[in-house]
């Protein structure tokens, strides 16, 4: 199946989604800060990336703009999956190139699962 990278600093929430992915058969790859997200997207060849916008040392948002400034990341789907819940943080997350914006208390694991689904076909 796909090769999807979740760049989440929180790790229950990274251990449940992962689990989810790979008991759908995806491989799962996981980073814990923007630096060690974005450095992995490079080097990993993934299919989709689901990225928290707090994150420590690069920000979420940071990450997305280098993502979709480097030709060889651009056109990789990214979700982002994060608690920021203002109209002008999913504004600046589209704008910068997110395919979706999931706020993590509205949805539930099987909402994120679908949504990774949809963006996969």
């Amino acid at each position: 199946m796909a090769k999807i990278l979740f760049v989440e600093d929180e790790p229950s929430l990274q251990k449940a989604i992962s689990e989810i992915l790979t008991q759908e058969g995806h491989n799962v790859l996981t980073a814990s800060d923007g630096e060690e997200g974005l450095s992995m997207s490079k080097e990993k060849d993934v299919d989709l990336i689901l990225l928290d916008l707090i994150l420590p040392k690069k920000d979420g948002f940071e990450v997305l703009k280098s993502l979709k400034e480097d030709e060889k990341t651009k056109n990789i789907p990214v979700i982002v999956l994060t608690n920021l819940e203002g109209t002008g943080d999913v504004e600046k997350a589209l704008s910068l190139g997110a395919t979706t914006y999931l706020v993590k208390a509205n949805y539930e694991l099987e909402d994120v699962l679908k949504t990774v689904k949809e963006h996969l076909k």
